[in-house]
């Protein structure tokens, strides 16, 4: 019985998995743009879409990338952004993701659309390009970046929250004009001596989590 095999590429999203003539099991890899075959009981083999193989070249327009997300309810992990990765010998840990928050939609009703504030076990590096990051409306401009190490804080900030908590969810939120970038890691990221004196530096960083109340009530269904 096959109960599990590892697909070689990181975060691709298999599906349409079919059987084959062949007794092996066929799929499309929906952001590996790869066709996966598994050959029973457990091998498991891929091959690139030869349409898209040019956009996995160095250099691919980031813009032509398509996202993916939720449709109904939940802010989805990041890792549905990667547009490369490095594995790691970890199932599901990478050594590094390259991911991308370009123009999209947010759909989903009854829910919190943004990501929530939260600690992550993995190390974010994170810049913006051009536009506004849907996460932060304030204070990070194109050219900024900012670190968060393993478990500490993330997310957007107390301006953001209420905004978004009291947003008409019956409309699809169009986000347009904007490219943000991440580059998630399992290794702590140390900054250099001078990147710690520069005058750019926000030393009161955090401060923009703290007017966010406590809203968890314990024993609440």
């Amino acid at each position: 019985m096959l109960s599990h095999v590892e697909v070689p590429t990181y975060a691709s999203i298999p599906y349409h998995v079919v059987a084959g003539p062949d007794g092996s099991l066929w799929f499309t890899e929906q952001e590996g743009n790869k066709i996966g075959q598994i050959h029973l009981p457990a091998a498991m083999a891929e091959a690139p879409t030869p349409a898209r193989a040019v956009e996995q070249a160095p250099g691919a327009d980031l813009a032509t990338f398509s996202p993916v997300g939720a449709i109904l309810f939940d802010h989805p992990d990041p890792s549905i952004f990667t547009v490369l990765t490095s594995p790691s010998d970890t199932p599901g840990t990478a050594n590094l993701d390259f991911a991308i928050f370009p123009p999209r939609w947010l759909v989903a009703q009854d829910t919190f659309r943004p990501p929530w504030f939260h600690r992550n076990i993995a190390s974010e590096f994170m810049g913006l390009v051009h536009g506004q990051y849907d996460a932060k409306d304030e204070g990070f401009v194109p050219g900024g970046c900012s670190i968060h190490n393993c478990m500490t804080g993330d997310g957007p900030d107390a301006a953001t929250f209420d905004k978004a908590s009291s947003a008409d969810l019956s409309k699809p939120d169009v986000i347009t004009d904007t490219m943000a970038f991440m580059f998630e890691t399992r290794c702590v990221l140390r900054p250099t001596a001078q990147a710690l004196q520069l005058p750019q530096l926000q030393p009161d960083y955090y401060r923009c989590w703290q007017d966010l109340k406590k809203n968890f009530t314990p024993g609440t269904p």
